[in-house]
């Protein structure tokens, strides 16, 4: 569509398709492709220039390994057609990327790696492409199962959530924590270690979070533990030792406990109006029946709005709404702050009343918000995966 700013993208394995945003409609529509060096993992805009970086990787939970081939790629946004074009060459990258991001200033790409956790700073040249690996000390400590690294608003420091992991037949737990640190120049130093309760991280296992645009308000979403938690930061770009808040996100507990493990948090976005929260529930794994075939648990997935109090940032879960697919991934609230956007990663089997097995296939859900912050479905796109895995879908407004 021509003159649109806001473009839609969705990652299928190696292929990123764009989608021109009737925004007043609440329709996405085809608009083009890129073919990236291997499965799209995740990506970020530049804050000032119309360029989206993208981590690939031929690794992860669905290809049965850590893969070999792992890239950064600066990819430039056609402000007219959406359309992309590498930018530069893919610069390698040391394992499988599970996110990354870009400072606020716009000088470098931060990447996060969940096995070995760590995290890779590359710079960025003036013109938007990429450019060599910042050297770091080989001693930082980005704990167990590194999931999102982000600047603070301030880009003073960056944030590293380490989710850890739930114990097994035959492996302990591994502890969580939130990690901190200053960020001068692309380089990392160790500040600040946040693992509520005892200080162990047995516990705790934070996902990803995010920023409010306003007051020093960090939302995390705890996936382990099905939480929403409000931390404060300090104008050090320090966080509180505890959260301020907790909100329980399901809106039965009892699927946390009766299948530990399967019940997870997911993605969390705040409202560019700084008013609400929104989060992901979804359900992880298949269970086998007696007839041998293995369908969905049966948990909840669903969308979880949160009400902030103005004062305080404390949320309160004013809706729960269920999605009509499984173990959504990726949430993205559209710029102009009026419709949101969640994606499933790809189909999963599920039983139905009368016994039969049907498939849900993966879809893009685009939501309208009311003035309330309450969602309210307008489309679904079904997608065929074909075999691979939306990673990430999101809405990219180009400056």
């Amino acid at each position: 569509m021509t003159g649109c700013e806001t473009f839609f993208y969705a990652a299928l394995g190696e292929e990123l398709r764009a989608y021109a945003v009737d925004s007043a409609a609440a329709v996405l529509t085809r608009a083009g492709k890129a073919e990236l060096p291997a499965w799209v993992q995740y990506a970020w805009r530049h804050p000032s220039l119309p360029v989206l970086y993208v981590v690939t990787s031929d690794g992860g939970p669905a290809r049965g390994g850590k893969g070999r081939t792992h890239h950064a790629s600066a990819l430039a946004i056609d402000p007219s057609t959406g359309a992309l074009d590498i930018l530069g060459s893919p610069v390698p990258l040391p394992a499988r990327p599970i996110h990354c991001s870009v400072d606020r200033e716009g000088r470098f790409l931060l990447t996060a790696y969940n096995d070995p956790s760590g995290v890779s700073v590359h710079r960025i040249a003036a013109g938007g492409a990429l450019g060599e690996r910042v050297a770091e000390p080989e001693s930082l400590d980005f704990g167990t199962y590194a999931h999102q690294v982000l600047a603070t608003p301030s880009n003073r420091a960056v944030v590293v959530p380490a989710r850890g992991n739930d114990p097994t037949s035959s492996t302990p737990q591994d502890p969580g924590a939130l990690y901190l640190f200053d960020f001068d120049a692309g380089r990392l130093s160790p500040a600040q270690r946040v693992a509520p309760g005892d200080g162990t991280g047995y516990g705790f296992g934070p996902r990803h979070l995010d920023f409010h645009p306003r007051e020093p308000w960090v939302y995390v979403s705890v996936e382990r533990q099905n939480q929403l938690q409000l931390y404060t930061l300090d104008e050090g770009s320090r966080l509180s030792a505890a959260p301020r808040f907790t909100g329980e996100a399901l809106s039965r507990p009892a699927h946390l406990t009766a299948r530990p493990g399967r019940q997870m948090c997911g993605a969390v976005r705040v409202h560019p109006n700084g008013r609400f929260v929104y989060q992901a529930n979804r359900t992880n794994g298949l269970d086998t029946g007696p007839d041998r075939w293995r369908v969905a648990f049966g948990g909840e997935d669903s969308l979880v709005v949160w009400s902030l109090d103005p004062g305080t940032g404390e949320p309160r879960a004013v809706q729960r709404k269920e999605v009509p697919g499984i173990h959504v991934r990726t949430l993205s609230i559209h710029p102009g702050g009026e419709l949101l956007a969640a994606a499933t990663i790809g189909p999963v089997p599920v039983r139905e009343t009368n016994g039969g097995v049907r498939l849900v296939p993966a879809a893009i859900m685009v939501y309208r918000i009311g003035e309330d912050g309450h969602l309210e479905l307008a489309r679904k796109y079904d997608v065929d995966t074909a075999g691979k895995m939306m990673w990430w879908t999101g809405f990219v407004p180009v400056p």
